[in-house]
């Protein structure tokens, strides 16, 4: 048999009732009053108190001099809603370039002293880079590292690298610490930081630098090595994308 919808009578009513009450609480960023808030919703003024009470206690809501206000739950729902939006918003992007440009698409930050991977975007005929050896540990081997430390200045770089030493990834990773450092200096401001097999044997990656704030970023792509002649163009078509979307993705990168 078919199953068959349940009847409206099944709904929890009280429930129903401490969500009007949260909805009308979080249309008076000025606090509302208990009477106001059960003429708004159409409660008896008994029930409204008693849910009222039951929200402040589980921290859905803050009584102050009499007035109602949202309280730190119902503020961690909401910046998680919010957390969660601004990450599609990310999201979405890389998918759209993944697919307009024909690669895997990465977005990486420096944040703390560590470099995270934030969102990878790729399909199945165009994968990603298997992440054999710690992006945090080796980030003098791979573009999206590069990118970052690229940003720094000297002291943070420094740092960095006493934690993470240079080590060798592949036959074609530098060598050295004070090797890499003068590579970072010459790197010119804004320009596609590129890489060839110092990560991963078979794979050529490039990474274009993002400020917003003092948040370091990085989108970047990933090519196999015998569609090398791509990656500089295909570098400058995301940053050119990029560019263009920036505005509306600077909160969003920041997550």
């Amino acid at each position: 048999m078919p199953e068959q919808p349940q009847p409206a009578t099944t709904l929890i009513g009280s429930v129903q009732r401490a969500m009007r009450l949260l909805e009308c609480v979080a249309e008076h960023e000025c606090g509302a009053p208990a009477k106001q808030l059960a003429r708004e919703t159409g409660l008896a003024l008994p029930t409204a108190y008693h849910l009222l009470r039951t929200l402040v206690h589980e921290g859905y809501l803050r009584r102050d001099r009499g007035l109602f206000f949202l309280g730190e739950a119902a503020e961690r729902l909401s910046s998680t809603g919010a957390a969660q939006k601004r990450r599609s918003t990310v999201v979405d992007a890389l998918a759209h370039w993944r697919d307009s440009i024909g690669v895997p698409v990465y977005y990486a930050v420096y944040r703390d002293g560590e470099i995270e991977v934030m969102c990878v975007s790729d399909t199945p005929g165009n994968p990603a880079v298997e992440e054999w050896a710690d992006f945090r540990e080796t980030g003098h081997a791979h573009a999206i590292g590069q990118c970052l430390l690229s940003q720094l200045d000297v002291e943070a770089r420094r740092d960095h690298l006493a934690r993470y030493p240079v080590r060798s990834i592949t036959p074609y990773t530098v060598r050295d610490d004070l090797t890499l450092l003068r590579r970072l200096e010459r790197m010119r401001r804004m320009r596609p930081v590129t890489e060839r097999q110092e990560y991963a044997l078979g794979t050529v990656c490039a990474a274009i630098p993002i400020t917003v704030g003092t948040t370091a970023a990085t989108m970047a792509l990933s090519l196999p090595v015998h569609q090398e002649d791509r990656l500089l163009l295909a570098a400058q078509r995301l940053q050119s994308e990029v560019g263009r979307k920036l505005g509306s993705l600077a909160l969003s990168i920041s997550i």
